[in-house]
């Protein structure tokens, strides 16, 4: 659908700053599973180097699953009680415009909503 478009932020609330280099994959999801779509990665702002949805770009409910424990884990982030490892964030696209779902996150807590 022409106009439409996914995007995505994140920021490490931990060290107050983008979060370089943390894995992500977008699903689309058809009723009790879901469909890969993208495997990505954020660059040094935080963000994705190309939207996740642009020529693709339908209504329907998506699932992001960002890797959190595995880039605290790679940042040396010592944890003996691990808690968030992959947070999934599932929301509807429903209108022909941009959508920007960031994720602000720590080790132990994390927060998202629709951006623009």
């Amino acid at each position: 659908m022409a106009g439409g478009a996914l995007t995505t932020h994140v920021l490490d609330t931990m060290h107050g700053k983008p979060a370089r280099g943390m894995r992500l994959e977008l699903h689309y999801v058809h009723g009790d599973h879901t469909h890969h779509l993208v495997d990505s990665y954020t660059n040094a702002d935080g963000r994705v180097d190309q939207p996740l949805l642009s020529d693709q770009f339908q209504h329907g409910e998506y699932e992001i699953r960002f890797h959190v424990g595995q880039y605290f884990e790679r940042l040396g982030v010592e944890n003996d009680t691990p808690f968030l490892d992959v947070v999934p964030v599932r929301f509807t696209i429903s209108e022909d415009k941009h959508y920007h779902v960031p994720l602000l996150v720590s080790p132990f807590a994390y927060s998202t909503y629709r951006g623009s």
